[in-house]
């Protein structure tokens, strides 16, 4: 199978000329294989005709590229409310907001947040985690390290993204 970096790089530049930009790129599936593909516009969003844009667009190069072997199916999505955070200003751009972050390798004795993300400090982003004891932490996470982020949908999450679009069809 072929590796998911090296699909990214045949996808993101037509995903670029077209606006849009790649969030992240998976490959599973048992015996068909299923390429999942999660992409948004600069503004964050992503709509149903905007998949399927980008699905014929990055059908057309996977064509002509065929870098994987025998048949596959392509998945494209936009990444919710709940978001996976995968860039430095994935995590910038949703300071406040609750996360759920898994770390490759332990941090402060854990590998598991969940808590309130902080600001981008240099190559580590800042978040105010909960404890089981109520007690609570503070922890600077390496981004480098983080091996999955994803927001947590709360009710403050939702009223954001309620009010972006709103602003958007004013």
């Amino acid at each position: 199978m072929l590796a998911e970096g090296r699909l990214a790089s045949l996808i993101e530049p037509t995903l670029d000329a077209m606006g849009f930009r790649l969030v992240r790129l998976r490959i599973g599936g048992g015996g068909r294989p299923v390429l999942q593909l999660m992409a948004e516009r600069a503004d964050g969003s992503m709509s149903i005709d905007d998949c399927t844009e980008v699905s014929r667009a990055v059908s057309a190069v996977l064509d002509v590229e065929d870098p994987i072997a025998g048949a596959y199916n392509l998945e494209v999505s936009s990444p919710g409310i709940d978001r996976p955070l995968v860039r430095t200003d994935d995590f910038a751009r949703h300071q406040g907001f609750v996360v759920r972050i898994e770390t490759r390798i332990p941090v402060d004795g854990r590998k598991r947040f969940k808590g309130k993300l902080g600001p981008v400090e240099g190559d580590k982003v800042r978040i105010d985690y909960e404890t089981s004891d109520k007690v609570g932490g503070q922890a600077a996470i390496p981004i480098a390290e983080i091996a999955e982020a994803k927001l947590v949908l709360t009710d403050e999450l939702i009223q954001a993204a309620l009010k972006r679009s709103k602003g958007k069809n004013v």
